[in-house]
């Protein structure tokens, strides 16, 4: 009797805090599909799902009765992923890792595939996957030096087993391919790497105003506590160059945190979570909510990474790259160590650190933003993989159907 008490003790308790309908996804009660052809995508946030929704959208153009399900740990990205206005896509809560939740969502929708985005392997979803003999494919598959090495030394076993229930893998790199197969992927399960943070698309019908020349414009992409204070000081000193400062945090909560260094460098700002667009006149646009990313890098003529200038392994280079911003990234891009190789071989980026941003940032202007922006363009093309890519989810529907 203690184990049912305790299981509805914790259920009462997510109940207050999520709420009776987010439990409801957590627990696999997600809305029905409209009917078969079925598959499930599921990617961790924001990112993962932007860099997988050029994938889907080829995926249903392709199999227009095709039902997508969609899943994310984050609320934010649920709201995202509805927010693109595909009628045949679903968004959800994801499944708890128990063969309970995950084993009624499988239930509810039999899905042809399981897609999962980047490296979320979920050690109970997969056996209950097999288990229902649903394929399942991981793409723009990211395995960090440090990550392999905890693996291997912490649970390789739980790894071996997981990753011997994949269909195929398409990583995002040869070095997170090559590890990969050292933790026990079997290397004729390697397809090969598409980087699908590459594929970067405006939201179709949404743009952000141009309000001073581009050149003129720098973007803060996801950045990190340690990081705002420094690129609010810098973009002070280059103010030569700049005349307006996108800062984006790569958390909205820190919303009113990030508001406070701003006013605390005692410079002007709106914030895009009050409904506002970049001003003439207003040097800093406070970009605090989840999923325009794009947006910003539209209208940018350079990008400082996020989680680079801190050690955290940087965000991504590919996206300001194909956007057409030139990059400057700090010395911490582990995450992405292969491209930020690539570009410094290129010329294509600035590396920086905290103490050179702000002469970095004085000395950009737009002759050397072009320059950059065209080694990037030559260094990191846009993933030609990406048809492929389709072409292989495709078969497996086909497959699991």
């Amino acid at each position: 009797m203690a184990p049912v008490l305790i299981a509805l003790t914790l259920i009462q308790r997510l109940r207050g805090r999520l709420g009776a309908a987010a439990l409801g996804q957590r627990l696999g009660f997600v809305a029905r599909p409209a009917g078969p052809p079925t598959m499930w995508l599921h990617g961790a946030s924001n990112g993962e799902l932007t860099s997988a929704a050029g994938l889907l959208r080829r995926l249903v153009a392709a199999r227009p009765d095709l039902s997508v399900l969609v899943t994310a740990n984050t609320g934010t990205a649920v709201a995202m992923v509805q927010g693109w206005g595909m009628p045949e896509v679903r968004a959800a809560l994801a499944p708890m890792d128990s063969l309970g939740a995950a084993g009624r969502v499988l239930r509810r929708w039999k899905p042809a595939a399981l897609i999962v985005v980047e490296n979320e392997l979920w050690p109970v979803r997969l056996a209950a996957a097999e288990a229902a003999r649903v394929p399942v494919a991981l793409i723009g598959a990211r395995m960090s030096a440090r990550s392999a090495q905890r693996w291997a030394r912490l649970a390789p076993g739980l790894m071996r087993t997981a990753l011997g229930r994949l269909a195929f893998v398409s990583a995002q790199d040869k070095g997170s391919a090559a590890r990969l197969v050292a933790l026990g992927l079997s290397g004729d399960r390697l397809v090969p790497e598409v980087m699908l943070k590459a594929q970067v698309a405006l939201p179709e019908g949404e743009a952000c105003p141009q309000v001073v020349p581009r050149d003129r414009v720098l973007l803060a992409a996801s950045t990190h506590p340690g990081e705002e204070a420094v690129i609010l000081q810098a973009f002070k000193a280059a103010r030569g160059q700049f005349d307006l400062l996108i800062l984006a945090p790569r958390h909205a909560r820190r919303s009113a945190e990030v508001a406070g260094l701003i006013a605390g460098a005692g410079l002007g700002y709106v914030r895009r979570s009050d409904g506002a667009v970049p001003a003439a006149g207003v040097p800093v646009f406070l970009a605090d909510t989840m999923g325009e990313m794009a947006l910003w890098y539209a209208v940018a003529g350079a990008t400082v990474i996020g989680g680079s200038l801190v050690p955290l392994g940087g965000h991504t280079p590919y996206e300001p790259g194909a956007a057409g911003s030139a990059i400057l990234h700090g010395p911490h891009m582990e995450n992405f160590a292969e491209p930020a190789a690539t570009l410094a071989r290129a010329g294509g980026a600035v590396a920086v650190d905290r103490a050179s941003l702000a002469a970095a940032l004085a000395g950009l202007d737009a002759a050397l933003q072009a320059d950059l922006v065209a080694a990037a363009r030559r260094a990191l093309p846009a993933d030609d993989g990406l048809e492929g890519l389709v072409a292989r989810v495709l078969a497996l529907l086909d497959a699991g159907r």
